[in-house]
């Protein structure tokens, strides 16, 4: 066995890989080896750290030194002086990963966005490389499915599950051990376990990263999940637009294969367990339990009425058990560690943690796990590092379309299932979507009704018409063409839609435009009976206007104007048809004297 005295980790997961950490990889290995040190020192391709906000990441050890936005022309010097002299190059490294007092380099679990955290679900991602079961190995891999072979009954597992409170982490937060209780005791000639890595909400990457960084914790998982219900067939749903997540997936269940930890006769305990990988072509509603299922059978993803529901009667009519990527990735911890160990974490009903993207106006844009019931709060400001350039915090928008926004006021709200739901939001999967003070939530509710809109299935009426209706009135308000009634025709359209809509999908739809209503109803009634956007967003209700007593009459801003719609003489102010104009602003950026304001 190898060994060597520093391992220089690389963030290989798509935030860093897009922002050319591939290179970087390329980099050290060449200068590494023309300094003679590629016996001593090795380069791990590992998954995600979480602070997609200063990658490329790369973390050297054993000092632990925490090297943020390398670029390849860096490597040379981090080589030279890092690896071949032991001089750490202190320009380089991340901000806070140094103590201002002693001037020591602090452990990753030191710095404020580490710090709060609790990474049960990303155990491993920044850890070992992610195409090498050997580490995963290393780290506890495969212990926990030895343990349940072995050791455990089916009933023993499911009672874990159930003693933990583990509840899905793919939106509505159903108890898993129930879940798995009710595939065991469903009755069938087959059972297929299904993991859902479709992850359709717009800025979530909570799975997508799971996957990247730890695949086989969530291969590891299923089977132990096909062992509980009595299945011998697994599929992991992923969604196609995941390229590096598809490839390590396939990758893992290669090796899980060849060691014999999938396929027939596992650890030869005599049970039989194999997975496959089936790929969406990214529509959102396959995210939804029977759509997905549908949608693997190779029919139209849509979703069907319930019951029967997929315990009983599922994929290819079987019984099903279906989880979500973080979902799965919590059972090997659980199984290892104890239910009571899990249910210590978190809340009296939300246990254990739970994984967000952090994306929006936020500092530390990225990946974190927290326990439950920390508040929004400590999430955004703690973690999260506050809003940038000095900007108040306005919203908050977690369960991406099927969620809603959260104002200033509710900041100090425990994250957890319920709570959430008590101020019109939801879990969901783990978007965290972060607006300030020049964020309209008008226009906000608008996108993400289109949004819906577009990933409609359109199967039932109340969904393919309601939302269309909703998003129809929404674009009126952003255009000045919004009506007295207007709001509370969106109310109960979005109530409408919550009692009738077939999926979960539709159901939920409205959340984003009740929510900023419930708590953002000024700014509606601001853009319906004053005409105005309080956050200067909406174009259509825009007006550049030319102060009188400022305006030179010097004809500058009628020459730059791209529609003719500037008029005027010498010694009398320009005007601008507000008819023509079309809110480009390039009258007032050309103005030299200040004369123009945008209301």
């Amino acid at each position: 066995m190898e060994t060597f005295r520093s391992h220089v980790m690389i963030c290989g997961g798509t935030g860093c890989h897009s922002s050319g950490s591939g290179d970087l990889i390329k980099a050290f290995e060449e200068q590494i080896k023309g300094n003679g040190l590629d016996k001593e020192v090795k380069v791990v391709r590992t998954g995600c750290f979480g602070l997609c906000e200063v990658g490329p990441i790369v973390v050297i050890y054993p000092e632990g030194a925490f090297y943020s936005r390398v670029k390849a022309e860096d490597v040379k010097e981090i080589v030279e002086e890092h690896l071949l002299k032991g001089r750490i190059v202190k320009h380089l490294l991340y901000h806070d990963s140094i103590n201002e007092n002693s001037g020591d380099i602090k452990s990753l679990n030191e710095v404020n966005f580490y710090k709060k955290q609790k990474r049960i679900a990303l155990k491993n991602c920044g850890i070992i490389d992610p195409e090498n079961i050997d580490e995963y190995l290393a780290f506890d891999g495969y212990k926990a499915l030895t343990k349940v072979l072995t050791e455990m009954t089916p009933e023993e597992v499911i009672k874990t599950v159930k003693d933990s409170g583990l509840r899905g982490r793919g939106g509505a937060g159903f108890p898993t051990g129930l879940k798995w209780d009710f595939c065991y005791k469903a009755k069938g000639d087959k059972k297929y376990v299904l993991c859902n890595a479709d992850e359709g909400d717009p800025g979530a990457f909570m799975d997508r990263s799971v996957l990247e960084g730890d695949p086989l914790a969530v291969i590891e998982a299923m089977t132990i999940a096909g062992y509980a219900i009595g299945s011998d067939q697994g599929f992991i749903y992923v969604r196609a637009e995941y390229p590096i997540a598809v490839q390590r997936l396939q990758h893992a269940i290669k090796q899980a294969r060849e060691y014999g930890l999938l396929g027939k006769n596992i650890l030869e305990t005599g049970f039989d367990f194999d997975l496959e990988v089936r790929l969406g072509a990214g529509a959102f509603v396959c995210g939804e339990e029977t759509a997905l299922m549908r949608s693997i059978e190779g029919k139209r993803g849509e979703p069907r009425p319930r019951p029967p529901f997929p315990a009983n009667q599922g994929l290819f009519e079987k019984p099903t058990l279906l989880n979500n990527v973080e979902t799965y990735a919590n059972i090997t911890q659980i199984i290892l560690n104890g239910a009571d160990w899990f249910s210590a974490i978190g809340t009296e009903k939300s246990k254990g943690t739970k994984v967000f993207a952090l994306g929006g106006k936020i500092n530390n844009t990225g990946l974190v796990e927290i326990p439950m019931g920390m508040t929004l709060r400590e999430v955004l400001f703690d973690v999260g590092g506050g809003i940038p350039n000095g900007k108040k915090f306005k919203a908050a928008q977690t369960g991406g379309p099927s969620g809603g926004c959260i104002p200033t006021s509710k900041l100090d709200i425990p994250i957890d299932y319920d709570s959430l739901v008590s101020i019109g939001s939801m879990m969901g999967s783990g978007g965290l979507i972060v607006m300030d003070e020049d964020n309209c939530m008008v226009d906000i509710a608008r996108f993400f009704m289109e949004f819906i809109v577009e990933e409609s299935c359109g199967k039932c009426a109340p969904c393919r018409i309601g939302t269309k209706r909703m998003k129809e009135i929404l674009d009126r308000i952003v255009a000045g063409k919004g009506v007295e009634g207007d709001i509370e025709k969106l109310e109960e359209l979005g109530n409408m839609l919550k009692e009738s809509a077939l999926c979960g999908l539709g159901q939920t739809a409205p959340n984003p435009v009740l929510s900023t209503i419930r708590y953002f109803r000024d700014e509606y009634e601001a853009h319906i009976k004053d005409k105005r956007c309080p956050a200067g967003v909406c174009k259509g209700l825009m007006r550049y206007t030319i102060i009188a007593d400022k305006c030179k009459s010097c004809g500058i801003c009628a020459k730059n104007c791209p529609v003719s719609c500037i008029s005027g003489e010498k010694k009398v102010p320009y005007v601008i048809d507000q008819d023509k104009c079309i809110k480009c602003g390039q009258c007032m950026e050309k103005c030299p004297f200040g004369a123009i304001e945008l209301k």
